[in-house]
């Protein structure tokens, strides 16, 4: 396929006039000069005129949409989740498990194996987004920050249990969030931090926990603010040991709902554009009407934008990660920042961006085309499809 005439979103985090090609599912040639570029009667040919050509969106962290969730653990439910997501320009996810039996934990990482093994094989559609990863959003976290989290099943970090969870998922889990103040969290993290990216949640960790945490080798932060202390100028906290470690990412949810737009404001000026992650931290409702639904086996009542728990805490949100991009952008946050925040941060945050998150020669061939006028999807493009 030939991409032409479009805006491409560059790995400089810039927008260029360029000429994409690929074949299959790969990129093979960049070029600014389209009279370089030679067209054979069999190549597909896309005209971006008008837009701009970003790289597939990436989320690290949603837990369900379009009336399901990845923790029913069903090949149906896979399928179904990841068409909703291509269609949303998410074409590679990393879905979140809850905080439910560990036993049910490892049927799910099985579960996905076969279903990643079957879409590298060419067993399923093309139509859907790439399954790249799988977040442990819990069981290790604390209950007095449970959120939406089932607290029966909470239980203390074990690192035999994670390379339990990793043989059955033959690789795919990518990131653990924990709550480092808990028992054995931080030894956990310092025997296990060369094989799974670890990410501090539902936590009450202190500034103080949650350095030695960084410093035992956790480099992500889960839902930033969501579920943690306050950045205070005496209690710095979770946040503020954050900002204080290069190399951390942290997750950051603009749906309109969980951040102010000044804190989102705020957090790309501590952070910087390449340390912050848009997620969309969706649950089962995303793409469906209004009414009740579950996460993590409880009942959530979702009304427009909000879904919560019958106390009325959070449960997650509603809204895909491309309306997330897109809120951030309406939030005074620069496009490229935000194209940024839901592209190549993810993959690195997860350790994939050798093959994902960007436009460059030998990554995939996945594309968000947007209008520029309004920043509508005009099209999706994965390797030699377009939707």
């Amino acid at each position: 396929m030939i991409i032409k005439n479009g805006l491409v979103y560059t790995k400089d985090f810039s927008f260029e006039a360029m000429t994409v090609c690929t074949e299959k599912d790969t990129i093979t040639n960049l070029s600014t000069d389209a009279s370089e570029v030679s067209v054979s009667e069999e190549d597909t040919v896309f005209d971006a005129s008008g837009c701009y050509v970003l790289p597939g969106l990436t989320d690290v962290h949603f837990h369900g949409c379009n009336g399901h969730d990845f923790c029913e653990g069903t090949q149906e439910a896979f399928e179904a989740i990841s068409a909703f997501e291509i269609s949303q320009g998410v074409t590679s996810i990393c879905p979140a498990t809850m905080t439910i039996p560990a036993g049910t934990l490892s049927d799910i990482c099985e579960s996905a194996a076969k279903f990643c093994k079957a879409q590298k094989n060419q067993e399923l559609p093309e139509n859907l987004s790439d399954l790249i990863g799988i977040h442990m959003e819990g069981p290790f976290i604390n209950k007095k920050k449970k959120g939406a989290q089932n607290e029966a099943y909470v239980i203390t970090p074990n690192a035999s249990l994670l390379y339990d969870w990793q043989k059955k998922a033959e690789g795919l889990v990518k990131l653990i969030s924990l709550a480092p103040e808990t028992e054995g969290a931080v030894s956990c993290i310092g025997e296990c931090h060369k094989d799974f990216h670890f990410s501090i949640a539902h936590t009450e960790s202190d500034y103080d926990t949650a350095i030695k945490a960084f410093e035992a080798g956790a480099d992500h932060v889960t839902h930033l603010y969501n579920a943690m202390p306050p950045f205070t100028h005496r209690a710095p906290g979770v946040i503020g040991a954050a900002a204080d470690t290069p190399g951390c990412f942290v997750e950051l949810i603009c749906d309109g709902v969980h951040i102010a737009p000044s804190v989102v404001r705020a957090t790309f000026r501590l952070f910087g554009d390449d340390r912050v992650v848009l997620i969309s931290d969706s649950m089962e409702a995303a793409g469906k009407p209004d009414g009740e639904y579950s996460l993590g086996g409880l009942k959530v009542h979702v009304s427009g934008s909000h879904a919560t728990l019958a106390d009325g805490t959070l449960a997650g949100s509603v809204t895909p990660l491309y309306r997330c991009m897109l809120t951030a952008v309406s939030m005074g946050i620069p496009l490229q920042s935000a194209v940024r925040a839901a592209t190549i941060n993810p993959c690195r945050s997860i350790g994939v961006d050798n093959l994902y998150g960007s436009i460059e020669k030998g990554k995939k061939a996945h594309f968000l085309i947007l209008n520029q006028k309004d920043l509508s999807i005009k099209a999706v493009i994965k390797g030699q499809l377009c939707i």
